[in-house]
């Protein structure tokens, strides 16, 4: 039976790509027992203003020796300042007012770690979309090995038949060696995306999910490229 597995880190309310990938997935796998790294994705991402892209950006320090787990917020008013400049900026927005129970959710908690922060939205958000596949931790499968000795022992504990990638891991990841667990590689085509209706031309692609939800409210699944009608 094929089992479609993606292993990744948690990301700040990310890009319709990682949803894509989610939605392309039969199992999700949250990778946050890795060290965090500083001015990546995992505690900021961009919104669309009229003034062009903007970061939205979780202050949590810069200490990378610990893992994405480990890293507290400094600070709880970042929630509500980010409310207001989505607020700010989308207001206008076609679907903002009926995308606010979702918005709501992601704000008003009180969760103060980034790693539950965003498994939690990103989990949210997909149920908002529609999308069914189950999501895990990785530490519950407790991998063990070096750094792609931890993804094969993934792999293998969810019996996983094809591992599904962005194409960035290409740089370092060894392809024989998966594929001699007998485990398909396949990497996700971040091209070709559909343009929708966006606030504040000329168009991006590179922002959160966030900007299709208020632009597209409940047609939003329909602009990833995994989605079938």
């Amino acid at each position: 039976m094929k089992k479609t597995v993606v292993i990744l880190q948690s990301n700040y309310i990310p890009w319709k790509g990682y949803f894509d990938l989610i939605n392309s997935a039969d199992e999700f796998i949250f990778y946050d027992d890795v060290q965090y790294t500083t001015g990546d994705w995992r505690n900021r991402n961009k919104i669309k203003t009229d003034e062009g892209a903007k970061w939205l950006t979780i202050p949590v320090g810069d200490n990378i020796k610990r893992t994405i787990k480990e890293v507290r917020f400094i600070n709880k008013d970042w929630k509500r300042k980010h409310f207001q400049t989505l607020e700010k900026y989308y207001s206008k927005a076609p679907f903002y007012e009926s995308s606010l129970p979702l918005i709501n959710k992601l704000y008003f908690n009180e969760i103060e770690t980034l790693s539950e922060f965003n498994q939690s939205a990103i989990k949210e958000i997909s149920n908002w979309l529609g999308l069914t596949t189950k999501f895990n931790d990785s530490s519950i499968y407790a991998p063990k090995g070096d750094k792609i000795g931890r993804l094969i022992d993934i792999l293998v504990k969810t019996e996983a038949t094809e591992f599904l990638c962005g194409p960035a891991v290409k740089n370092y990841l060894k392809q024989e060696s998966i594929q001699e667990k007998g485990i398909a590689l396949r990497y996700f085509d971040y091209s070709g995306y559909k343009v929708y209706h966006q606030l504040f031309p000329p168009f991006i692609h590179e922002v959160s999910i966030l900007d299709l939800i208020f632009n597209e409210g409940e047609h939003s699944i329909e602009f990833l490229k995994s989605y079938s009608s």
